[in-house]
């Protein structure tokens, strides 16, 4: 089977493509570094020639709610026109656990794709997870502030980006059901200690100061408003066990 990943140079996105090859799929990655172009379209159509499966990892770099909410709607409004032009059977979007109860910032942005593929007339599943094991040092590398280290506190239940890939291939070799199960980590975590913890990993030793973050997006994450529900599929391996398995050098960005 012929898959593409949109945002398939990215964290997950890489690790979907590698996922979908070991299973024997034929799978390439699309971003706007392989000449495809979510936002003008440009082309968007010849890298989803022959796709049977197309798979929406794509991401953004912003905490503006407008910026996120107009790209991620044109990007799903792109892929969903060329997806039925090109005769692609299924859709599988990746989104994120609760941006429903907390619709502000990034996440008003995933609240809009996932509004673009309802309204939309190609067959999709919209998988929901929680934030990846390497949202730690995305968050960390963001609030770093040359000697001064911030941790931001948020309630979190993360997965490996690997265990989602895995799953999405999963979903994408299936039929489209339109809102799929949500999964997530096997345990809730403390986004300020898992910086921690990151830090200590990559035997960086500076002291790191816990603090609450203004906004909206950021309250509600407090409030644990990003968890899962007791419907979710839990997913290994735990941060701490993901962690330990990284090279001491690792700590490329998450989501």
């Amino acid at each position: 089977m012929r898959i593409v990943v949109a945002g398939g140079t990215g964290v997950v996105g890489r690790e979907i493509v590698a996922a979908a090859r070991e299973r024997g799929h034929e799978a390439a990655g699309m971003s706007r570094t392989t000449g495809a172009d979510l936002q003008t379209g440009e082309g968007v159509a010849a890298a989803l020639r022959d796709a049977e499966v197309v798979i929406d990892a794509v991401s953004v770099a912003t905490m503006d709610a407008e910026a996120s909410t107009r790209f991620f709607r044109r990007s799903a409004e792109t892929l969903i026109g060329a997806a039925r032009q090109s005769g692609v059977r299924h859709v599988v979007a990746l989104s994120i656990v609760g941006v429903d109860r907390n619709p502000h910032g990034y996440y008003a942005g995933k609240v809009a794709q996932e509004a673009a593929y309802q309204a939309g007339d190609a067959p999709f599943t919209i998988v929901r997870a929680t934030q990846f094991h390497e949202f730690a040092g995305q968050v960390a590398q963001q609030a770093r502030f040359g000697p001064l280290q911030l941790a931001p506190r948020a309630r979190v239940q993360p997965i490996a980006a690997r265990a989602v890939a895995e799953h999405l291939v999963t979903v994408a070799e299936g039929g489209a059901v339109g809102r799929g199960t949500d999964i997530a980590g096997p345990r809730e975590e403390e986004l300020s200690e898992m910086i921690r913890a990151w830090r200590h990993h990559r035997g960086e030793r500076r002291p790191v100061f816990a603090v609450s973050l203004p906004g909206a997006q950021m309250r509600g994450m407090r409030r644990g408003l990003a968890l899962p529900d007791a419907n979710a599929q839990m997913l290994g391996p735990s941060f701490e066990q993901w962690l330990s398995a990284q090279p001491i050098s690792a700590g490329r960005a998450g989501r």
